[in-house]
């Protein structure tokens, strides 16, 4: 279960430390030609907030173990993840994009996964 565990945590972290330095450096022409179509249901400052959740929450989910200090944050990172894929899924089941609903939900389950295996 450690094991999965953080290979679940390494995998969130790659993937949004990567999503949110893109929402937070590229202008949303940018964003949207990479196809990070989920952003055209937000003003920029939403996008941008988000973004920096991302990052913070990629730092909580392997900050904490690594260093032993603030082991909570990692189910709380986690949780907040949680909450971003359900955004993100609205805005993609607005777009009509099934494919990135699909991702979303898989990102969603790999995040609560580790919300429950890091709890228990």
């Amino acid at each position: 279960m450690n094991s999965a565990l953080w290979a679940a945590q390494l995998v969130l972290a790659v993937v949004f430390a990567a999503s949110g330095t893109a929402k937070l450096t590229m202008p949303r022409e940018r964003l949207l030609a990479t196809g990070q179509t989920g952003v055209a249901m937000f003003p920029m400052p939403v996008v941008r907030f988000t973004a920096a959740m991302e990052l913070l929450a990629a730092v909580g989910l392997v900050a904490p173990r690594l260093t032993g200090v603030g082991q909570v944050l990692t189910p709380l990172a986690a949780a907040g993840l949680c909450v971003v894929m359900v955004g993100a899924a609205w805005a993609h089941s607005r777009l009509q994009e099934p494919a990135s609903v699909a991702l979303n939900a898989v990102l969603f389950a790999v995040a609560a996964f580790v919300v429950f295996g890091t709890l228990l």
